[in-house]
């Protein structure tokens, strides 16, 4: 069925953002008293919500500044990774994700292919294979 863009999050079809930008979404969470975290993989199949944490989140910032410090080392140790931010509201008692976005993506990227196969009774099933 052709091959496709990881498109993650909110802002996923605009260009990448500059640090600026994620800087100013940083400070929007925190201003919102939503907890931030940073998150990386080298698998970014769709069905893998499960990305590794950069530290743990955090809880306690008021700085967008040192958030994105930690952003900048989190690029130095996995430049070849896909990384995004995350902001949790924690005020239903749970953890709820207010916001995602992606913020870095590897210099190359492999794509996936969405396969189609129609099995009996026309059922139809569908899995994404990464294009070698």
């Amino acid at each position: 069925m052709g091959n496709f863009v990881l498109r993650h999050g909110a802002f996923s079809y605009l260009p990448p953002l500059t640090d600026e930008e994620i800087k100013k979404q940083i400070a929007y969470a925190l201003a919102n008293g939503w907890a931030v975290n940073i998150e990386f993989t080298y698998d970014p199949h769709p069905r893998n919500v499960y990305w590794d944490m950069w530290k743990i989140p955090f809880f306690d910032a008021k700085d967008s500044d040192a958030i994105l410090a930690e952003l900048e080392a989190c690029r130095r140790e996995h430049p070849d990774a896909y990384i995004r931010i995350n902001a949790y509201d924690r005020s239903y008692g749970k953890q709820t994700t207010r916001l995602t976005f992606l913020v870095q993506r590897p210099k190359v990227e492999r794509g996936s292919t969405l396969e189609r196969t129609v099995g009996p009774g026309f059922t139809q099933r569908y899995a994404v294979r990464p294009v070698e």
